[in-house]
């Protein structure tokens, strides 16, 4: 297996797992598929949105 394809599937792990974590904290799913993608979103202020009350539509708002 080549390094690049040892990548990608570490990339493809580390985003069905942020995307189970953000639909375990309330995000629809498409929601947590967009926010899984985006490596410039915080994965714990995302989840720490919605545990202060933030509903995920104005969560989702705050973080696009």
């Amino acid at each position: 297996m080549s390094t690049a394809n040892v990548v990608v599937e570490e990339r493809e792990r580390v985003e069905a797992w942020r995307r189970q974590e953000l639909a375990r904290a309330g995000y629809p799913a498409e929601a947590a598929e967009e926010l899984a993608a985006r490596s410039d979103v915080d994965l714990r202020v995302a989840v720490s949105l919605l545990e202060r009350g933030c509903r995920p539509e104005v969560a989702l708002r705050i973080l696009r």
